[in-house]
């Protein structure tokens, strides 16, 4: 899944709202939410990061992964890209294969690395 929209109503009706029901436990309105899973906002484009992160806290969601699919940069991630621009420079050249290679073999160091420390 690679939307935002589709991602948030999958998470709605895993938690069995309506989108009545979730609305106002947001903070939106029920039209305004189905234009966010219908990915039909006009001027925005996309949900505020303060809508996701209501959206997040009450759909129990990973609120990274609903920032990154509404096209916005998680703050973490943002420090450590400002952090580290060189690195991030680079990432950003590799073509989907390479990066797929490098990103395997991060995640396999982080494991290792894990059960090494005591």
């Amino acid at each position: 899944m690679d939307k935002f929209g589709d991602r948030i109503r999958e998470l709605r009706k895993a938690k069995g709202y309506s989108l009545r029901q979730l609305a106002p436990l947001v903070g939106v309105g029920f039209s305004y939410l189905s234009k966010v899973e219908n990915d039909k906002l006009d001027f925005e484009g996309t949900a505020s990061e303060a809508l996701i992160h209501r959206l997040a806290d009450i759909l129990e969601a990973d609120e990274e992964e609903l920032l990154l699919l509404a096209h916005h940069v998680p703050k973490r991630i943002a420090d450590r890209i400002i952090e580290q621009p060189g690195v991030f420079r680079v990432l950003a050249s590799l073509n989907a294969e390479e990066l797929e290679r490098v990103a395997e073999k991060a995640v396999n160091y982080r494991s290792s690395s894990r059960t090494h420390v005591k």
